[in-house]
């Protein structure tokens, strides 16, 4: 890397997703041999850096693992995290920047987005990933982690706002993508360029999670309520006669539709049967094969209001079904062929609902704030907890071996004898950073430990060590920070050539394709009746940083009073959608200055009962049907009216569309359009809840975290309506 500009520009790119407040750079240390220590920090997380000044390049020294992916056969681990993509091998080193991959090089900066914007083949040979080319939509591109050639799959794909839209088969020979709302597979060739054209290799309509691929050679397709079984070898004689070849083998006939956006789905290992999650609250079994129209219903379960995305482990003996909510794990374990359920809790529930499946089946690990813990999962037991630290991800390397990382370090852990062996792989962060006194190495502080590397070796604990004071300068360079007040960033690393008196920035102020934060918007959200979609978006203005306003209608209030409260415990500003979804301009209802001052009493009293909060001073009409007499009267009642200043369309069912006349928008195309137009002052609301006659794709808050990194990538700062309307 010629340029450390570009390396830096990386990091302001990648955090403008992330924080709008921005980055620190901090423990800034220059040797004696023109060598730059610092540390990049957000949110708590730090990443420690060596940049060499007479030639610029950079190397990272610790990995956060947010995100682990075991590749090249085992021999590596993928590290994802806030800072990027990097490779550390299993043995224990230094991260590394995979050759050929997206990544700090000058002119080839990395795909921006989230963490799960990538998926890692199951013999780490592949990585799948999007590269952004719009707001809303990126190629998909397949990379070769052995020889460092990238093919493009396919072209505008839609970002993906929560799984990622691709899956691999379990022999990693095949995987399939999701693109407008078709589902296609794809076989890994040497040269993607002389595949079949994608019309000739579409499986049928649906998303990501209407497939599931099986243990033997073949994959489950689920379409409304039929479920389809087809073997890999027969895909391309089936989709390229698609118009009259079904696609495949019927499994089962369900009682109800399955709903991609919403629903999931699991075939047992013994394909012998199904379950099925509505919509991430109620989970239901189904046999399949000979058994699939027996009289017999099996058990179901509801998870809690509130409750966390619910995990899935099943094995040959075993299916549970584990979920969270304000960190108190619930399990529920089905007995398939006792056709029962139990509920378990307490002692016989894990600490988090974050767990995976030793490969043989006969274990299970469980990681969260609360720590690691080792299950026996036939039996159903706790064998031992592994650690009481916060640990971020966890994965097997086989069925003695695992790899977890916590704020510290990232381990593999050797569980095949009656007291587990850990061994450092890599350093996850670090307190504190300098250079050995008398010595070319670097130190690291982690709490009481300390660690020391010469750059090239891995990480090793030392004792006693002697660390410089940190210098600022040397005989030929001279750095420091300069504040900065706005943007994506706090301060920025300057240097100084002492010979030639030239002070350069290290952070470059053109990041391509982000812009710091020249608009407001405010971003709020219409709850009428149900709150689907309202948990999706909380968890998404939590990660990001971001208050926005949510106006609940009086029905919402009566329905939802947990969900309301949520709203409340979060710090978003509350306002008024009246106490009932009514339409002022419908000519059954006579509207009355009195009539719209009791109705928002009405509301706020509702509010004040359920949640113990006052709604604010601010409203609007239900669906914005406005007009002066109506904003006169909520004025005199005390209440500002805020005003749609950018429809999005995502009211627009297909049934409404084809009724008035309108070409219906997706959401992806709504988020094109929301950038498109973006103004100063915009007032953008979100439909929240299901549409009667639904939508065509995905809804608009399913879609939330697209559209959030879009606006922040077109240099908008999302705030409450009240710093709109003062």
């Amino acid at each position: 890397m010629k340029n450390g500009k570009y390396f830096f520009a990386f990091i302001l790119l990648l955090f403008s997703f992330y924080s709008v407040s921005g980055i620190d750079f901090t423990n800034l240390s220059v040797s004696a041999d023109n060598r730059l220590l610092l540390m990049a920090e957000s949110e708590s997380q730090r990443t420690v850096y060596l940049s060499s000044l007479s030639d610029m390049s950079v190397q990272q020294l610790t990995s956060f693992p947010e995100r682990l992916h075991l590749i090249d056969n085992g021999r590596s681990i993928l590290s994802v995290n806030r800072f990027g993509v990097t490779r550390i091998p299993m043995s224990g080193g230094l991260p590394s920047f995979i050759e050929g991959f997206p990544s700090l090089k000058e002119g080839n900066l990395p795909l921006p987005g989230r963490l799960h914007e990538l998926s890692a083949s199951y013999d780490g040979r592949w990585i799948l990933y999007i590269e952004p080319v719009s707001p809303a939509y990126g190629n998909l591109y397949l990379f070769n982690v052995l020889n460092g050639v990238k093919q493009l799959v396919s072209e505008r794909v839609e970002l993906p706002a929560g799984d990622f839209p691709a899956k691999w088969s379990p022999d990693s020979r095949l995987f399939f993508y999701i693109k407008g709302g078709s589902l296609y597979y794809c076989p890994v060739q040497t040269n993607l360029s002389m595949m079949t054209d994608e019309t000739y290799r579409m499986i049928g309509q649906g998303g990501i999670n209407s497939i599931y691929p099986g243990q033997r050679g073949d994959f489950y397709y689920l379409k409304e309520n039929i479920l389809y079984r087809l073997i890999n070898s027969e895909l391309y004689t089936r989709t390229i006669y698609s118009d009259f070849l079904p696609a495949g083998n019927i499994e089962a006939v369900l009682p109800f539709d399955f709903n991609p956006g919403f629903d999931r789905f699991w075939i047992a290992p013994d394909s012998g049967s199904i379950l099925i999650d509505k919509n991430g609250r109620n989970f239901f079994v189904f046999l399949l094969g000979e058994n699939q129209h027996a009289a017999n219903v099996l058990p179901s379960v509801s998870i809690p209001q509130g409750a966390k995305k619910p995990e899935v482990l099943w094995s040959q003996d075993c299916l549970l079904i584990i979920s969270s909510r304000q960190n108190q794990s619930v399990t529920w374990r089905f007995e398939i062929k006792g056709n029962r359920v139990t509920q378990l809790s307490g002692s016989g529930s894990p600490i988090s609902s974050n767990g995976t499946l030793s490969p043989d089946g006969t274990k299970a690990v469980f990681w969260g704030e609360r720590g690691l813990e080792l299950w026996d999962f036939k039996n159903w037991r706790l064998i031992q907890s592994l650690s009481s630290e916060t640990v971020y991800h966890c994965l097997w390397v086989n069925d003695t071996h695992l790899v977890s990382g916590n704020g510290r370090v990232i381990r593999e852990t050797d569980i095949s004898g009656s007291f587990p062996i850990d061994r450092a792989i890599c350093l996850s962060s670090a307190d504190e950073t300098g250079f050995e006194t008398g010595s070319s190495r670097i130190l690291a502080r982690i709490g009481e430990s300390w660690y020391a590397t010469d750059g090239k070796i891995p990480w090793s604990v030392v004792s006693s060590p002697q660390m410089q004071q940190p210098a600022l300068s040397n005989e030929r360079y001279r750095v420091f920070l300069e504040p900065h007040f706005s943007g994506h960033f706090k301060n920025i690393p300057m240097v100084r050539s002492i010979s030639s008196a030239n002070t350069v920035p290290l952070i470059s102020s053109d990041v391509s394709g982000v812009h710091s934060a020249s608009l407001q918007a405010a971003l709020c959200f219409d709850l009428y009746e149900d709150d689907t979609g309202l948990h999706q978006v909380l968890d998404a203005l939590e990660r990001y940083g971001i208050k926005a306003t949510f106006f609940l209608n009086g029905n919402f209030i009566r329905r939802n009073p947990e969900s309301a409260a949520a709203i409340t415990r979060a710090g978003h500003e509350t306002a008024s959608l009246f106490y009932a979804p009514l339409d002022f301009f419908d000519s059954r209802y006579r509207i009355t200055p009195d009539f719209i001052k009791s109705g928002l009493a009405r509301n706020a009293d509702e509010f004040l009962s359920v949640t113990g909060s006052e709604l604010s001073l601010i409203w609007h009409p239900p669906y914005f049907r406005n007009a002066d007499f109506i904003t006169a009267a909520a004025a005199d009642a005390g209440y500002r009216t805020a005003v749609r200043t950018l429809d999005p369309g995502d009211w627009l069912t297909i049934e409404e569309a084809a009724r008035l006349n309108i070409r219906y928008i997706t959401a992806s195309e709504i988020i094109e359009q929301i950038i498109a137009r973006k103004a100063n002052g915009a007032v953008i609301p979100v439909r929240l809840g299901l549409l009667s006659g639904g939508r065509r794709d995905e809804y608009l808050f399913q879609r939330i975290d697209v559209l959030i990194e879009a606006m922040i990538r077109a240099g908008i700062e999302i705030v409450p309506v009240s710093e709109i309307i003062r």
